[in-house]
């Protein structure tokens, strides 16, 4: 049981403008803890009419938010944060008991999403437009921008909290309103986080929970007139799907996708530097995010130090559940996520891959998987090619510059990449060579609200954050002003 100071931060409801649902009340999806596989609870699965009454009531909520001055949109958001902060270690135990993350973690995820809240609270004043010279005298042209109008996001399990403010944050700010469909295996957090919005004074239907069955949810929002913007961070197959489907009502789409981020390690490196950079990037909820390094490339000089470095600092890693004192990893979302990264381990040792540490389950619990290093990688394995998900560190042995720029861009994926070196003149050669929407240069963890996320390819389109991130969900207008007298 949660032993939360708030009780009512834990909703077994969904939110449908602004009231609080149970759906039909006979149909429900269980949420488990994947730490014990123990069920936490059970949220609501709605109807199809559940999830268009949500929208009817962003639609409604959205004439007259849309009017708010971005001062006053921005107060919420920043009250809002406030109630966050207030309340962090609440969310993060719900956090923890539904996703599996280290307790110490979750509550970092809590600072990381209220720092979406607090950049697009202070954005929200800053939506600015143009004023252009006309080619007439009597003309006056300017260009304003206007909130695109009801908003859909689809977040994932793996940032319950972060995923669900960096994109809600800034399309509040912006003066859209939200139906949000949170992963199913992390309902929990985004449900909290209604509570508090609520309180901030965010108004009735301007943001909406739904929970239940993707296929049903996805499918009424995205053929919806109503709904304008899609925005949905997930897999590559499923992003397609999503994509393809709102042509239908040609809607603006953010997609933020699969990733297979290389970490490249140059003979000049500092080696201390590098070893804690791949740490840090790697094993971030237990390897479980779309910007961890996927490929460690390591050059030849260097990498008999770097792999028993590493490894060392593997076996010191401790795993257990969330809530016990000192663990530093948690287990994997579920079972499926477990025998994926069983299968490509089993494919890489087969094929070569020799293993320094790991590369086993871990009997802390049915969803734990020991940390791992293996060295002897190749990109004929399967775990150079698709995302791993998982904590797993595959070492390739590169010989100089070009070849490791080969190996890293050898991928349909762009999000992120890494990369460490302590020549000036490589680190620009390289950051520009690299066809990622993020570089991390001498730097393991890069997420930030003040930097634009997002990547190229089939990584997806679209930032998050920064001040590029509001105009996701803004509409430019051009607007010509004529026979001024």
């Amino acid at each position: 049981m949660l032993k939360l100071q708030r009780a009512d931060l834990f909703r077994e409801a969904a939110y449908v403008g602004g009231e609080w649902s149970t759906g039909n009340g006979h149909t429900w999806v269980p949420v488990h803890n994947p730490a014990t596989g123990a069920q936490l609870g059970r949220v609501p699965s709605l109807t199809r009419a559940n999830v268009e009454e949500a929208i009817a009531s962003a639609n409604a909520a959205f004439a007259q938010y849309r009017q708010w001055t971005g001062k006053a949109r921005g107060a919420v958001l920043l009250k809002w944060a406030s109630l966050m902060l207030e309340h962090k270690n609440d969310l993060a135990q719900i956090m923890t008991a539904e996703q599996g993350k280290p307790l110490r973690e979750a509550q970092g995820e809590i600072d990381y999403a209220v720092s979406f809240l607090e950049w697009f609270g202070e954005e929200a004043k800053r939506v600015y437009g143009d004023t252009i010279p006309a080619p007439r005298g009597n003309q006056r042209i300017t260009v304003i921008r206007q909130p695109v109008g009801v908003c859909a996001a689809i977040t994932p399990w793996n940032f319950p909290s972060g995923m669900v403010t960096r994109k809600v944050a800034p399309a509040l700010a912006a003066g859209c309103t939200v139906v949000l469909k949170p992963a199913p295996q992390t309902p929990f957090s985004a449900l909290a986080l209604c509570v508090l919005a609520e309180e901030a004074g965010l108004p009735k239907g301007a943001l909406s929970v739904v929970t239940g069955d993707a296929v049903e949810i996805g499918a009424a929002l995205i053929e919806s007139e109503t709904v304008r913007k899609l925005s949905f961070t997930g897999s590559t197959a499923v992003g397609k799907k999503l994509m393809a489907a709102c042509a239908g009502t040609v809607k603006k789409v953010s997609l933020e996708l699969g990733g297979n981020a290389p970490f490249i390690v140059f003979d000049d490196a500092n080696l201390d530097q590098a070893v804690q950079g791949a740490i840090a990037s790697k094993f971030r909820n237990a390897g479980q995010t779309c910007v961890c390094a996927n490929r460690f490339l390591v050059q030849a000089g260097i990498h008999d130090a770097f792999v028993e470095r590493l490894t060392q600092a593997v076996r010191e890693m401790r795993m257990g559940h969330g809530t016990e004192d000192g663990v530093t990893l948690g287990p994997l979302i579920d079972d499926a996520a477990l025998r994926k990264v069983e299968r490509l381990v089993a494919d890489a040792r087969s094929k070569g891959a020799s293993v320094h540490a790991g590369g086993e389950r871990h009997p802390a619990g049915p969803s734990f998987y020991a940390p791992t290093v293996l060295t002897d990688v190749t990109d004929t394995m399967s775990i150079t090619q698709e995302e791993i998900f998982g904590p797993v560190v595959a070492v390739t042995r590169f010989t100089d510059e070009a070849e490791a720029l080969t190996l890293a861009n050898a991928t349909r994926y762009g999000l992120a990449a890494y990369f460490y070196t302590s020549d000036l003149n490589r680190s620009i050669r390289v950051t520009e060579a690299l066809d990622f929407g993020i570089v991390g240069v001498n730097e393991g963890a890069i997420s930030t609200e003040v930097a634009p996320f997002g990547g190229v390819k089939e990584s997806g389109f679209g930032k998050e954050g920064s001040r590029y991130g509001i105009d996701e969900y803004s509409e430019r207008k051009y607007v010509c002003l004529g026979n001024v007298a």
